[in-house]
């Protein structure tokens, strides 16, 4: 059965209750269908039955005047003027479950893996409900991701909202992964929208690895994909990231990237009539990132969602305005860098332009205080690099950079992690406190 039928049967869970009225097909524009002759609100899904008779599941994504504009899931060829359109369901719901655990999904839930449909438990709004900003918990404790540099000096408490921002080829999916596998977090919910489909395969089978997929869900829609589909795995990422939160369980949700989710945002944007603004990215780009971003946290009678996203800084461009508005509305962000990666640093972690804006708050004062003599350490180095690389520093003429130079390489070394070797939080501290003394 193909993926849109049975998408149509899942719809047919939650179908209007009486047959709406049909309408017809006017206009193909590109990605945009139009038609006249039938209500549909945002959001909804509707069929247009092409002509050998199989429905192609559209979703309602504006209007113009007295007709309806649609964006298909899948394929659109062997549509003919005047097909008929009509309304699946008027709620953009979907269906989620414990079943959910150790399957690989697509963007409309249904299975990548060839196992059996998941059996819904219950029906979620596919864009969750605004949470009230008294009902969030503070973030008061922290999530042990199995990383020494992130744990020690960008430690990452439960319900935070991290940006991981690199350029191409830095290595943010080996840290991702990475943190997949060492997280002490019940629950992972893995997005991997607009990326290779070869990475979805990689990430699977190499970096999850069958133990740590048995409390995963990966929701896949590589970049080959309609746009309408990448947006619609996005928010239900987040929506099985919340049905877990909801019964008290510490979410860790992963999302690669944010950068692809804005891409198809835009494609839709423009192609809807929107006005172009930075880059080329049009108005509602920037309203979905903090929709997204607000969907995660802690709330108080319930678990976390602890979220990292990975933001593709294009160019190396740290004022992308993806990743500006990343930054501007996260709890703070991790950046790699090319410079430290070319060097065979990894994780290629820029500790300098790297922020936890709730890590002081996180460890306790001793552990602190090893933090801000290490972070210390290492400005005193960069700031008098050239004198001392040119051989123009004479030692003794400053004492703080002389210990600076002395223990260079296992400052170094303390930041560099072996990707199959875990490092837990304590563990980390202590390293820490046996390389200072």
């Amino acid at each position: 059965m193909s993926t849109l039928l049975q998408l149509g049967e899942q719809l047919a869970q939650i179908r209007v209750a009486e047959p709406a009225k049909r309408g017809v097909l006017t206009r193909v524009t590109g990605m945009i269908l139009t038609a006249r002759g039938v209500r549909a609100p945002l959001g909804s899904a509707c069929e247009v039955i092409g002509e050998d008779g199989k429905p192609i599941v559209c979703e309602v994504v504006g209007f113009r005047d007295s007709e309806i504009m649609l964006m298909p899931l899948g394929s659109i060829s062997g549509l003919t003027p005047g097909a008929a359109v009509g309304l699946l369901t008027n709620t953009a719901r979907v269906g989620v479950s414990d079943s959910m655990l150790g399957r690989v999904l697509d963007g409309l839930g249904l299975p990548f893996d060839g196992g059996p449909l998941i059996e819904p438990d219950v029906f979620v709004p596919l864009r969750g409900d605004r949470l009230n900003p008294l009902d969030r918990a503070a973030v008061t404790e922290p999530l042990d991701v199995g990383v020494r540099a992130i744990n020690s000096f960008l430690t990452v408490g439960q319900g935070q909202r991290i940006g991981l921002i690199a350029g191409s080829g830095v290595g943010k999916s080996m840290l991702l992964g990475m943190i997949t596998k060492f997280s002490a977090a019940d629950v992972i919910v893995i997005g991997c929208i607009g990326e290779r489909g070869r990475e979805v395969l990689d990430f699977v089978n190499e970096t999850l690895g069958p133990e740590t997929l048995k409390r995963s869900v990966v929701i896949a829609a590589p970049g080959d994909y309609s746009p309408i589909v990448r947006l619609r795995a996005t928010h239900l990422t987040s929506a099985v990231a919340e049905y877990f939160r909801d019964r008290g369980k510490r979410v860790l949700l992963l999302m690669d990237s944010l950068t692809r989710v804005a891409h198809a945002q835009r494609e839709v944007g423009l192609a809807v009539g929107e006005p172009p603004t930075t880059k080329g990215y049009t108005p509602s780009v920037f309203s979905l990132i903090n929709e997204i971003v607000e969907r995660a946290g802690k709330v108080a009678h319930g678990g976390s969602i602890t979220a990292i996203y990975t933001v593709l800084a294009e160019g190396d461009d740290a004022n992308d305005p993806i990743v500006d508005a990343a930054r501007a509305i996260l709890d703070g962000h991790v950046l790699l860098s090319r410079d430290l990666a070319a060097l065979g640093q990894y994780p290629a972690i820029d500790l300098g332009a790297s922020v936890s804006r709730l890590a002081m708050r996180l460890i306790s004062s001793d552990q602190r205080e090893l933090v801000m003599r290490f972070r210390r350490l290492m400005s005193v180095f960069e700031e008098n690099r050239d004198l001392v690389s040119v051989g123009a520093y004479r030692p003794g003429a400053n004492p703080e950079l002389d210990d600076a130079i002395l223990r260079r390489s296992g400052l170094i070394d303390y930041l560099k992690q072996d990707v199959d070797k875990q490092v837990p939080m304590d563990a980390g501290f202590t390293e820490l406190e046996s390389l200072l003394q």
